[in-house]
């Protein structure tokens, strides 16, 4: 039998979240199961990766939550295209305010599972919420850490202008992340494995999705700049923690984020998983790497929740 699936809806700070909620196969009503709740990366939605490891968890036995963050894909808030840690961090406790809802889950085997700067919102999440029992991260990445290479000072300026000229009456600046399609990307000279990945997989069959335009509101770039993951991961973060990155390295980083999660959290149970020769977005739906990466993790969560 399939695991089955229910589209939500939970409040985050006034907003209504958008998610897709799913149970295991032959799920014991009477039971109360471990539940995760997952994070999509930057410029993403639930029908992506992040939805992918969501019913592959809950085919192991888990019910999950995959949702668009606030300001995104089908979940409410106002300008659009946004994209704000604050936000993303409260979304992840706010899915764990709905699971604790549910009679079916138990409330003290919740954890997280973020994919790349889904990753990082997670992890940064679990060390104020101490209802997260077990960290997982999926080629993690720093957002803040990403935002702040190049002239961060040049762009923050460009954010102020920008917010001038809206507070005026201008328009929203709604920029792209990545290249629109793999010609412009090449027009660009653009040739890290990481953009040229991301191109293929956001931008074509493979990973499209309507949720998932490519859009990023200008000033919100501002909100990332300021933001460390990572941030008291010494001090903080103290939970089972489970990395898992690949080791052909790019842009954005996960492999060098990964390794200073791992040196950097608190927990006394971490473990890092290196992944020869995979790329970031392998672990995004290519079949093998993501088989392994959930093996571990089925074995991770099964052990600390």
């Amino acid at each position: 039998m399939a695991i089955t699936k229910k589209d939500v809806k939970f409040d985050a700070r006034g907003l209504k979240v958008a998610g897709v909620l799913r149970f295991p196969a032959d799920m014991d009503e009477s039971k109360k199961y471990p539940a995760l709740v997952c994070a999509h990366p930057g410029s993403s939605c639930k029908e992506q990766t992040a939805g992918i490891y969501a019913e592959k968890m809950a085919e192991q036995g888990f019910i999950t939550i995959a949702f668009d963050a606030s300001y995104q894909g089908e979940s409410e808030g106002e300008p659009r295209y946004i994209e704000d840690p604050a936000a993303r961090v409260e979304d992840i406790r706010s899915a764990v305010d709905y699971l604790t809802t549910l009679d079916c889950v138990d409330e003290n085997r919740i954890g997280v599972l973020g994919v790349c700067a889904g990753g990082g919102y997670a992890a940064n999440a679990a060390m104020t919420e101490r209802r997260i029992k077990a960290v997982g991260t999926v080629v993690g990445a720093n957002i803040g850490r990403i935002q702040r290479e190049g002239d961060a000072v040049k762009t923050l300026e460009a954010v102020g202008g920008q917010r001038t000229a809206e507070a005026r009456g201008a328009e929203a600046m709604i920029v792209n992340w990545i290249p629109r399609n793999d010609e412009e990307r090449k027009q660009a000279g653009i040739t890290d494995i990481d953009i040229v990945e991301a191109v293929d997989y956001y931008t074509t069959p493979r990973g499209q999705c309507v949720n998932s335009p490519n859009k990023l509101n200008f000033i919100s770039i501002a909100h990332m700049m300021a933001f460390d993951a990572f941030h008291l991961a010494d001090k903080l973060l103290t939970q089972p923690l489970q990395i898992i990155v690949g080791d052909k390295q790019g842009a954005f980083g996960s492999y060098k984020d990964g390794h200073e999660l791992y040196e950097k959290a608190a927990s006394e149970k971490k473990d890092i998983l290196v992944l020869e020769g995979v790329s970031h977005y392998d672990l995004y739906d290519q079949p093998e790497p993501v088989r392994r990466a959930v093996e571990k993790l089925t074995a991770f969560y099964n052990e600390n929740l």
